[in-house]
């Protein structure tokens, strides 16, 4: 299987945690942006990642991709047999996909706005090195006011605190988001999550960095924890 991406977007995450909760082999390949996206289309149709090859088969869209390998690989089950269970993961990783999802975009691009390092961190892999530097090396006042203009258009910050809080109680309270065994729905939200405090996998310098105000709050620690907790667990040994 070959898994075409951007390393730092949260949907290629969800895959990537699907796939690594399952014990599948993969390989990955990094998409450039602009013309790599042409070569893209050309494979699957469309631009947009995560793509999965998977022998013949050629998979757009995390939610897609997550019930292709569910079919294919059905143990460990990411999806409860019973029909309730099932509906609110499937309710849920919905809900992360979407209004969780955007709460995330908007405070992420709030949050590098107002960290050149963050911001260049983020850039893809293929971006030149003189590029990187130069957004590196911009004032943060100048990205700042950039960001919460176009922050306002995206989503609520504080909808999405309100999110989390209640998240972080839900994660404090059980191991899982529905019943007792690792669900889908665990890996879409932790997939969102990682945008806003970058787990020890981003690598230097992503590692421990995050959104400022987020990141960094106390009562979302226990969020963050429980997330930490679910990559643990699926993490090869």
């Amino acid at each position: 299987m070959q898994l075409h991406q951007f390393r730092h977007s949260a949907f290629c995450e969800k895959v990537r945690l699907v796939l690594a909760a399952k014990g599948l082999d993969y390989g990955v390949v990094e998409v450039t942006p602009g013309l790599g996206q042409l070569e893209l289309f050309r494979l699957s149709g469309q631009r947009q990642v995560p793509v999965l090859v998977d022998g013949a088969d050629v998979i757009a869209d995390s939610t897609a991709i997550a019930l292709h390998l569910e079919r294919r690989h059905p143990l460990p089950a990411l999806l409860p047999a019973d029909p309730l269970r099932r509906a609110e993961v499937l309710l849920l990783e919905d809900w992360a996909d979407t209004a969780l999802a955007a709460g995330c975009r908007s405070a992420l691009l709030e949050g590098a706005a107002a960290d050149p390092v963050l911001c260049a961190a983020l850039l893809p892999e293929a971006t030149p090195t003189p590029l990187r530097q130069l957004v590196g090396g911009l004032p943060a006042g100048l990205l700042g006011g950039m960001g919460e203009a176009l922050g306002g258009l995206i989503g609520s910050r504080r909808e999405l605190q309100s999110n989390l809080e209640q998240l972080a109680v839900l994660g404090a309270a059980r191991p899982y988001l529905v019943g007792d065994q690792l669900t889908l729905a665990d890996l879409a939200v932790a997939a969102q999550l990682s945008l806003l405090c970058f787990p020890a996998s981003s690598g230097a310098p992503l590692a421990g960095r995050g959104v400022s105000g987020i990141a960094d709050n106390p009562l979302l620690a226990p969020l963050f924890s429980w997330r930490d907790r679910i990559l643990a667990e699926i993490a090869p040994a």
